[in-house]
C-alpha cells in the first residue's frame, strides 16, 4: 500500500518501490553487500584450540578453522588459566590486545622494549589492561583460587592473522633456549657452566608452578587509570533501571589505549533485557566473549536479512564487522560480556532512541523512507524521544 504525504506545497508525495533494470540486479546487490560479497559465514564458537595444558593451568584459543572471521579480519583470542600459585613466563606476542581479567586476582608485570624499569600491577576481576605488541609481560596467581584472563585483540601485524603467536623469553621453547650456550656465554661474558644453567635450568614451556613463599615486587605506585582500568565498574556506566548496563574503556579515560588502537566495552543484561540496536559508525570491528550468562545476539548487514542469528552462552565468541548493526536479549539469567573494537575512540552509532537517524530525519523524509501515514511517523518518533540504549523487560 502506498500512502501519500504532503510536502510545502500540499502536493501528495508517493513512495513506489523502484525494481531494477535486470541488468543492473547484478551490480546493486554487489553494492548492496558493501561492495563484495562476504562469503564467510558468521559463527557463534567456544574456544576449540589446546595451546599449552598442565598442573599449572592451560592456555587455549579459538582456529581460524572455526571461526574464520578471525584471519579475514585481521583479529584474536585467547584465555589463560592460571591454578594458584601458577607463574607465566615472561613472553611478548606480535599483535596488540587488551587482557580482561574474568576471575581471581593477579600480580601482572610489564617491560616496555628500552625500558630498564618493570612496572607491576595487582589485578583483580573487571580489570583491563592494554598490552603492546613487543611488550614483555608475567602473570602471577598468588591466590587460593583460580584465575583466569581473557584476551582479545587486533593482528594486523601478527605472523598469522588470526592468532597471537607468543614469544617465551625463558624455558624449554624459550628465546634462550633458541639461542644455546654459545651465543648466551658470549654475549653475556659467561662461562661455559654459567651458561649452561642459565640456558638449561628452567624446564617450564609457558606455565610453571611455583612454591609457597615466593615474594613478589610490590605493585608500582599510580599505574590504575594510567596503564589499566576496571570495566566492570557501574560507575561512570550508563545504567538502566531493572535493565542493567554498558561501560566503554575508550582512551579519554586511559589513554593507554591510544598506543595500543583498541577500545573495549562490558555489557550486564538483567534477565530478558535487550540491548537496543546499533552499529559503529568509524568502520571499527567488534569481537567479544561472553563471560557469563546466557541469551541472543543477532547481527544485520546491508542485506536486509540476518548474517547471524544465534542463541549464546558462557564461553562463546563472536565477531561484529564493520559496519554491520546488532542487539542482544537476556535469557531469564541475564547475561554479560566483554568487547574490544579496532579503535581507541570508535564512534557508536543508536539505531534506537533521540540519538538515532529516525529521531533526526524530518517528517517528510521518515514518511517516505517508512512509507507509512502521517500518524504512523509520529507514533515511531514518540518511541525514539528519549535514550534507547538498554531496554528492560516489559512487565
Amino acid at each position: 500500500m502506498m500512502f501519500g504525504i504532503s510536502n510545502s506545497n500540499n502536493k501528495s508525495i508517493n513512495s513506489k518501490p523502484d525494481s531494477p533494470i535486470e541488468s543492473s540486479k547484478h551490480i546493486l546487490s554487489l553494492y548492496i553487500s558493501f561492495g563484495y560479497k562476504m562469503e564467510t559465514k558468521m559463527v557463534v564458537e567456544k574456544a576449540d584450540q589446546t595451546v599449552f595444558e598442565g598442573n599449572s593451568g592451560g592456555y587455549y584459543g579459538w582456529s581460524n578453522s572455526k571461526v574464520p572471521l578471525l584471519s579475514e579480519l585481521n583479529l584474536g583470542a585467547g584465555k589463560l588459566l592460571l591454578h594458584p600459585l601458577a607463574f607465566a613466563l615472561p613472553l611478548y606476542t606480535d599483535s596488540n590486545k587488551i587482557c580482561f581479567v574474568l576471575e581471581g586476582t593477579i600480580t601482572f608485570g610489564l617491560v616496555t622494549p628500552n625500558c630498564p624499569e618493570e612496572k607491576v600491577l595487582l589485578i583483580k576481576k573487571g580489570d583491563a589492561v592494554p598490552i603492546s605488541l613487543g611488550v614483555v609481560a608475567w602473570w602471577f596467581n598468588g591466590g587460593e583460587t583460580d584465575a583466569v584472563i581473557l584476551i582479545l585483540g587486533d593482528t594486523i601485524k601478527a605472523q598469522v592473522p588470526g592468532q597471537f603467536k607468543l614469544f617465551v623469553a625463558t624455558g624449554v621453547q624459550g628465546l634462550l633456549a633458541g639461542f644455546q650456550t654459545d651465543f648466551v656465554s658470549k654475549t653475556f661474558g659467561l662461562d661455559k657452566k654459567e651458561s649452561e644453567n642459565i640456558v638449561n635450568s628452567q624446564q617450564g614451556a609457558l606455565l610453571v608452578k611455583l612454591d609457597h613463599g615466593i615474594r613478589f615486587p610490590q605493585p608500582s605506585k599510580d599505574t590504575k587509570d594510567k596503564l589499566y582500568a576496571n570495566i566492570e565498574d557501574p560507575s561512570g556506566a550508563v545504567v538502566v533501571k531493572g535493565g542493567g548496563y554498558v561501560n566503554f574503556l575508550l582512551e579519554q579515560k586511559l589513554p593507554m589505549l591510544s598506543e595500543v588502537g583498541l577500545s573495549a566495552k562490558f555489557l550486564k543484561l538483567e534477565g530478558n533485557a535487550t540491548l537496543a540496536p546499533s552499529y559503529v559508525a568509524d568502520g571499527s570491528v567488534e569481537i567479544s566473549y561472553v563471560s557469563k550468562g546466557r541469551g541472543r545476539i543477532k547481527v544485520v548487514g546491508s542485506e536486509g536479512k540476518p548474517a547471524l542469528e544465534s542463541k549464546l552462552e558462557e564461553g562463546d565468541l563472536f565477531i561484529v564487522p564493520q559496519f554491520f548493526a546488532s542487539s542482544a536479549i537476556a535469557d531469564d539469567c541475564g547475561i554479560e560480556l566483554f568487547a574490544v573494537f579496532t579503535s581507541s575512540k570508535p564512534v557508536f552509532a543508536q539505531l534506537a532512541g533521540n540519538t538515532s537517524v529516525w529521531n533526526a530525519l524530518s517528517p517528510v523524509v521518515l514518511q517516505v523512507a517508512l512509507n507509512v501515514t502521517p500518524e504512523t511517523e509520529q507514533l515511531f518518533k514518540s518511541k525514539n524521544s528519549e535514550s534507547i540504549i538498554i531496554v528492560p523487560p516489559s512487565t
